[in-house]
């Protein structure tokens, strides 16, 4: 069997500041993030739950911070940083605030197989990125335990490529800082024509209740 454990970063300075954050304009996680993630090595460490024979992550500080922070806890060799596992790009929107986003872009009708921002990726685009990255990893570390530490628009968009829902349908909601997703590749009695992926929690946030 093969687990995947999809672990949105800490809160981010992007989200405290609110400016659209990639490549270039991520500055890490912010105090409360850091504290985020530290709650939750702390969880990790205590329940042993997630044993990691991989580490991945994307190349957004935010992410490699979080990380870090979790990877005592949870063993493994030291996080594989991929740009597949980068937050949707953004193109020429990167580093405006929200608000200058919204006014630069508005969105009268959303087609999501068309970027919102010059030199962005389409929502499916972004969809087709993700499973390529994740399919990838599972097939080459196949019966191990994979944890990734991404972004809420890759846990999405892992969960509509692996379990064969629509992107665009948007039926999971908010990602909160920090929480485990997890899925397993495997034999199920109850299902025949061969292994398939199986949502088993979702945005488990447990630690943050005394934050």
């Amino acid at each position: 069997m093969t687990r995947l454990f999809l672990i949105r970063h800490g809160e981010s300075v992007a989200q405290v500041e609110g400016f659209v954050s990639g490549h270039e304009t991520c500055r890490g996680l912010s105090d409360l993030g850091r504290r985020q993630a530290e709650a939750l090595r702390d969880r990790l460490a205590r329940t042993g739950e997630i044993v990691a024979d991989v580490v991945l992550t994307s190349v957004l500080p935010r992410a490699v911070e979080t990380a870090t922070i979790i990877g005592p806890a949870i063993g493994g060799p030291d996080p594989v940083q991929d740009c597949d596992l980068c937050e949707i790009h953004v193109g020429e929107a990167e580093g405006l605030t929200w608000d200058e986003f919204n006014a630069r872009y508005p969105m009268t009708e959303w087609d999501p197989n068309v970027a919102t921002t010059p030199g962005g990726e389409s929502w499916y685009g972004f969809g087709e990125r993700v499973a390529g990255a994740i399919t990838r990893y599972a097939e080459t570390h196949a019966d191990k335990t994979i944890v990734a530490a991404v972004h809420g628009g890759i846990i999405e968009q892992s969960l509509y490529g692996l379990l064969g829902l629509d992107a665009a349908a948007n039926q999971f909601g908010h990602v909160v800082n920090t929480s485990i997703t997890e899925l397993w590749f495997r034999e199920n009695p109850f299902r025949p024509n061969g292994p398939r992926w199986e949502l088993v929690r979702f945005n488990d946030a447990a630690h943050l209740t005394t934050l």
